[in-house]
């Protein structure tokens, strides 16, 4: 993959993330403005004071990382990692080494995948 394709990817990134937050924001702001007014005689928010009270409300409520316990995502690679090897210690060597080959040709990207010049090499993996 050349440079471009990853900063186009970035780029698209970056914009559909701009995206969902104006769009949470708008429909916070909506949904404010059309209740709490009328329920219990609030003021009207701008779109601006809307993203504040999401904010607001992730801090105090959401926190900032996953209630799964300490660890998140490296957890669920190690139990991922775990599981991967359990199934491999099932295999015969020769079903392991046509596994690590297939793999090998269609995981990742094309700059991270390992590439066997001679036979030779391909067995040491």
């Amino acid at each position: 993959m050349n440079r471009s394709f990853w900063l186009l990817r970035g780029l698209k990134f970056v914009l559909f993330a701009v995206l969902f937050v104006a769009v949470a924001g708008y429909v916070t702001m909506r949904l404010w403005n059309w209740l709490l007014p009328d329920l219990f005689n609030l003021p009207l928010i701008s779109i601006w004071q809307a993203l504040g009270l999401l904010v607001l409300s992730r801090i105090l409520f959401g926190g900032w990382g996953g209630r799964k316990g300490r660890g998140g995502w490296a957890r669920h690679r190690r139990e991922w990692k775990q599981k991967v090897e359990a199934r491999m210690a099932g295999l015969t060597p020769e079903e392991q080494e046509k596994f690590r080959q297939k793999m090998a040709g269609a995981c990742g990207p094309a700059w991270m995948r390992r590439r066997a010049a001679d036979p030779s090499q391909s067995a040491s993996l």
